[in-house]
């Protein structure tokens, strides 16, 4: 098989809940070339992994000829697509327009990824194994549902002025997912008062642009040693990811690349089931908020959590 190419859209942590499946088809079929068309603020994820030979951007305006029916499809795409001996999309493709264009364009294996998450259950089942289920139309089948990082030139990061260093991504692209950030500041005083020599790592994104200095000055008022991290490139953020201790967030991408980084982390869930939907990293821990409500968590219930993951720190 010569060359494959996945069609994935979505944000960060949809594009890393397909990891594991573009990682079983490069360890199985190690010959093949794998190029990924998507966002590319995402899957630069797939290139410095190593999962991707090549990656080509959606955001091209001649691509929307192919959800078109019976449009006149641009040359330079049809000889683009034509090159692949197998295609599988992740588009929403109800009226199956792109998969007859993308055939009218000499595509003959084209399998068509789950666009929505099924969410009925139980049994729950994660959302990369259900990413994974058009591969077994190539005899691949996927054993775990987690994808682990492995940069072999990772960017180099300051050292740390505190001898551990626990990451905060307070905010996320929803906030129904968020809890507030005031009881992270209580968190992380918690955590201060156990270990003062402690540093912490604050993440934002274009999410946060609107609250963070809000976040920030709460923790200038708590004493907290810390840095900020805005808007970092995504290897840059996995590298820093790597080397922290400890990760603290929610349901966000920033969440599936702290799993695949493999730094231990503690997610707080609310509205949305982790076992859907979180990753199945085994460093990866969730607190589920009572009745869904992540204002009922309290902070005490969030640093019991975090004194477990340091007595296991602590005895490795």
């Amino acid at each position: 098989m010569g060359k494959i190419l996945i069609i994935r859209g979505g944000a960060l942590g949809d594009f890393i809940l397909t990891l594991p499946a573009i990682q079983l088809i490069k360890n199985s079929l190690p010959k093949a070339k794998i190029e990924i068309l998507g966002y590319p603020n995402v899957t630069p994820v797939a290139e410095f992994s190593g999962l991707a030979d090549a990656t080509r951007s959606m955001e091209y305006g001649p691509l929307s000829f192919f959800f078109a029916p019976g449009s006149k499809l641009p040359q330079e795409l049809v000889d683009y697509f034509s090159e692949f001996d197998v295609v599988i999309s992740y588009l929403f493709d109800p009226d199956g327009y792109f998969e007859a264009n993308m055939r009218r364009a000499g595509v003959e294996t084209y399998f068509s990824g789950p666009y929505k998450i099924d969410e009925s259950g139980p049994p729950f089942r994660p959302a990369a194994a259900q990413l994974a289920d058009p591969l077994e139309q190539l005899a691949l089948f996927l054993e775990t549902p987690a994808f682990e990082i492995t940069d072999p030139e990772p960017p180099v990061i300051p050292d740390s002025a505190g001898e551990r260093v626990i990451a905060i991504h307070p905010g996320s692209g929803s906030p129904l997912k968020n809890w507030s950030y005031e009881g992270w500041i209580e968190v992380a005083a918690l955590i201060l008062k156990e270990h003062p020599k402690s540093q912490f790592l604050f993440i934002s994104g274009e999410a946060e642009d609107q609250t963070i200095e809000q976040f920030l000055e709460l923790a200038n008022n708590a004493n907290l040693l810390f840095r900020h991290l805005a808007h970092p490139t995504l290897r840059e953020l996995s590298a820093e990811l790597t080397a922290a201790d400890l990760f603290l967030g929610h349901d966000t991408g920033v969440s599936h690349l702290a799993g695949a980084s493999g730094v231990r982390s503690i997610l707080l869930f609310g509205k949305t089931n982790p076992l859907i939907w979180a990753p199945q990293n085994e460093n990866v821990s969730v607190i589920e908020a009572p009745s869904q409500d992540l204002s009922k968590i309290s902070p005490k219930r969030v640093w019991r959590e975090v004194c477990e993951v340091f007595h296991t720190l602590s005895t490795e």
